[in-house]
């Protein structure tokens, strides 16, 4: 359980408290986490400027300013409650500025403060949009990486054409979650039930749900289908960079 502290909030348990839960669902987490910063090096260095994208509780920005001192991060999101923990966790880190915007709504672009990125990342985010307002996100990115420039995401993208080897990887993949869970394991809606006790984030974990409901119906679109869309909206290259049975990171370069 995350507790306060005496100087108030415990920012960081929080944070590791929401990085135990996501590997919960998705035990590579961390192996995924690595390759999107060894393509981030390998393609713009060791220094980027960095867009955050839907960045939730900025897991991918606290792992690339461990490995990369010199990078800066713009974290976006929607989300009251997470962005919370977010600012909470990095306050005082000037290397960091987080927004508040919605990813449907054109004007995110114009709340970022700067036009334009080394590297673009996301990671078990964009499965919360249809296919439609994806690929019209796509395309505002696509504006926002700069020549030479990386979009990366990393998410739930399922391969419709080998239905008994998903069936198999979910029912392999749940087993392991369900001994987990008996173990004592916080799954998303025990996570959320904690936020929703704790003082500080009563509140915007309250105005969350009324943003989003229990969880957004997105699409999981295979892999192939992010690196096609990917090109029609002005990447020169893009592909899968790594993948395990149930995930798949995307990579396209401007």
């Amino acid at each position: 359980m995350v507790a306060g502290t005496a100087a108030g909030t415990d920012w960081r348990a929080w944070q590791e408290s929401w990085d135990r839960q996501q590997e919960w669902y998705m035990p590579d987490r961390e192996e995924r986490f690595r390759v999107m910063l060894d393509m981030v090096e390998a393609l713009v260095g060791p220094a980027p400027r960095v867009l955050d994208l839907a960045c939730g509780t900025g897991s991918i920005t606290d792992r690339l300013l461990k490995r990369f001192p010199g990078a800066v991060s713009t974290g976006v999101d929607l989300d009251p409650a997470l962005l919370a923990i977010a600012e909470g966790y990095f306050a005082g880190d000037e290397r960091v500025t987080f927004v508040r915007a919605d990813l449907k709504d054109p004007a995110w672009v114009r709340a970022l403060p700067y036009d334009s990125y080394d590297a673009v990342l996301t990671a078990t985010a964009l499965h919360w949009l249809h296919e439609g307002p994806l690929a019209t996100l796509y395309g505002e990115i696509g504006g926002l990486v700069r020549e030479g420039g990386v979009f990366m995401n990393a998410d739930h993208m399922k391969d419709g054409s080998t239905p008994r080897i998903n069936a198999a990887e979910r029912a392999h993949r749940h087993a392991g979650m369900d001994r987990a869970r008996a173990a004592g394991a916080l799954d998303w809606a025990d996570w959320w039930e904690l936020a929703a006790k704790d003082p500080v984030l009563a509140g915007p974990t309250a105005e969350r749900f009324a943003i989003y409901g229990e969880h957004a119906d997105g699409d999981t679109p295979s892999a192939q289908w992010h690196a096609r869309t990917l090109r029609e909206a002005g990447f020169a290259e893009a592909r899968p960079v790594w993948a395990s049975p149930s995930d798949a990171l995307v990579l396209a370069l401007k």
